[in-house]
């Protein structure tokens, strides 16, 4: 059976994927991922996802340089969700320079970033 066969991608054609940080466990983004992004991650043990916004394949870290090596790739009891653990390049997985894009807590009735900015966005993408 292919590989991909057995994933259950939604009525969009896409599937959740949570990337986690292989040493640490910290959850890092979560990102869509479509048939094709799938089978380039497999296949080249770097992460590839789909942008829903720009509507296309995005390659983690094209711009940034902030690639995601691939150590594991499960799938859950469903199979209509991706877990990616990954060793994180440059330590940022998010687009705000932050290591996770889960930085905001709710505190009583607000949303307080709990993060430190590790590198300014302006200097990663220019």
């Amino acid at each position: 059976m292919d590989t991909l066969e057995k994933i259950k991608f939604d009525n969009f054609g896409l599937i959740p994927s949570i990337v986690q940080d292989f040493k640490t466990g910290e959850v890092l983004m979560l990102a869509w991922m479509n048939k094709e992004s799938l089978r380039l991650t497999i296949k080249n043990q770097q992460a590839v996802y789909y942008s829903r916004s720009r509507k296309k394949l995005w390659f983690k870290g094209e711009e940034s340089g902030h690639v995601q090596h691939i150590k594991a790739i499960y799938t859950d009891c469903d199979n209509d969700t991706i877990l990616l653990k990954v060793e994180q390049v440059g330590g940022i997985a998010c687009h705000t320079g932050r290591k996770s894009c889960f930085f905001q807590k709710l505190v009583g009735d607000n949303w307080e970033s709990v993060a430190k900015v590790i590198k300014d966005p302006k200097q990663i993408y220019g």
